[in-house]
This record gives structure tokens, sequence and C-alpha cells, in this order.
């Protein structure tokens, strides 16, 4: 592979494709799906939250509402019979997510587990569902939405950072194992974007977004071709340098920046 190609087909006319996005009642799930129907992508939307959903098809005509809880295996698997039955998926973005701050000395193993089962399992649930039909047809892109949070450990991420470090590594997987197969693999870390998760965090978070402009962030990617798509740059570049420090500066500097 030449140095500077595109480590993916680069995604710029939407027009008649159909993306399925899971997690796609609110924040970067929700804005992404915005922004592609804008762009003539058919989108179809899950979640748990039904008037969630509803409210984005009569606000996105066009689009369509399929709710399902990407905890359980069945409701994915159907859902994407159902689906697949239609007529082929182009882009299948796993978005869903569970936040908590935790810490060691607070360690709750019940909502650790939550995390587990929403952030890292769920995705596998919708591998399992639609990769069978995109080796088949030997065409589609994946994206997993992780968070620069799975780099490296770091505070109140206890339960949060391994889900995400976990994306991580499976996308890189799924990259080596489908690139030769006609199918592109996109990572999505995103810094700190204005979500109801992140709502949750009571320390100033440097370089907010809103989810309008992570969501021109991904497309943007897309367009390049990129297998890794983390924005902003002036936050997310600065937390890639820490990841190649070795541990006792790391650990420091950490420490330092978030007493």
């Amino acid at each position: 592979m030449p140095l500077f190609q595109p480590l993916n087909p680069p995604l710029r006319d939407w027009r008649g494709k159909t993306v399925w996005i899971v997690g796609a009642s609110s924040g970067i799930g929700e804005a992404t799906a915005a922004a592609l129907h804008a762009q003539g992508a058919h989108v179809v939307v899950s979640a748990r939250k039904v008037h969630d959903l509803e409210a984005f098809v009569a606000a996105h005509p066009g689009s369509t509402a399929l709710p399902l809880d990407a905890t359980d295996s069945a409701a994915v698997h159907a859902a994407a019979d159902q689906l697949l039955a239609g007529g082929p998926l182009d882009c299948v973005v796993y978005c869903a997510g569970h936040y908590t701050p935790m810490r060691a000395h607070a360690l709750d193993l019940s909502d650790m587990q939550r995390h587990l089962a929403v952030n890292y399992t769920g995705a596998l649930q919708l591998l399992s569902a639609v990769l069978p039909a995109l080796l088949a047809r030997g065409a589609g892109h994946i994206a997993l939405v992780g968070s620069v949070a799975g780099y490296r450990g770091l505070p109140n991420s206890l339960a949060y950072g391994p889900t995400k470090a976990a994306l991580i590594n499976l996308a890189e997987t799924l990259y080596l194992d489908l690139h030769d197969k006609g199918i592109g693999v996109s990572l999505i870390n995103p810094g700190f974007v204005q979500t109801p998760l992140t709502a949750q965090n009571d320390f100033a978070m440097p370089a907010l977004l809103t989810p309008a402009q992570a969501a021109q962030a991904i497309l943007k990617g897309w367009a390049h071709g990129r297998f890794e798509i983390h924005f902003p740059k002036r936050f997310t570049l600065w937390l890639q340098t820490l990841r190649l420090l070795p541990n006792r500066a790391y650990f420091y500097l950490v420490k330092r920046a978030t007493l």
C-alpha cells in the first residue's frame, strides 16, 4: 500500500446510500444521522428511546426509525435481517454508549458490566449481525465510535476507558482482516463533545465541541478515507503525544494536569 494512499475508499457521495446508526437518539449519533440525511443518505436510526427516534424521523423525512437495545443480541440480529431484506447496507455505525465517572475507591461492578455491555459487547452484536452480508457483497463500511479516553488510563475513567480501549483494538484488527475483502473500517475517537454523557462531568472540558461540529469532522474524515478520525485536533494530538511517553512521565503529567 503506498504510504500516502487513503486507508479506506473515500466516502463523499452519500446520495442513495443506506446508513444504519446504532445509538442515534442524541449526541454524536443523532448529529451524524442529520448530517448524512442532509447529504442525501437514507439514514436508519436505532436506539432504545422510541420517542426520540420518532422525533428524528419527523424532522428528517425519508429516514427510518428502528428501535432496539444494542445489548439484546436477538433484537440486533432481527433488526439487521429486516434491513438487509430491503437491500444492502452501505455503512454501519456503532455509536451506542454508556458513561459514568468512576474511580477505583468507588468501584461499582454492576455499572462496569453495563459499560462493557453497551460500549463493547453491543458492537460485537452488531458485527455478528451484519458482517456475513457485507463479506458476501464484498463492499460496505463499518465505523466504531471509540474515544480518546481509550488511548491510556485517565482519572474518572475506570469503567469507561477500558471499553473504549477495547473498541480501538477491535477496529484496528477489523481493518487488518477486512481491508482486502473490500470493506472499509474507521475508528472515530472524539475528544469532549456536548452530549448527555459528558454533561455528567464536573470539570472543565477543554476544546469542547457541539455534536454538529463532531458530525462534520466525522464526514470529513470519511471523505478523506481516514482510518482514525479524531477531533478536535488541538486537543487529540496532545493526547496522542502523551501515548508515546514512558509510563513514569505519563503518570506524572496526567496527575499534574488533573489534580
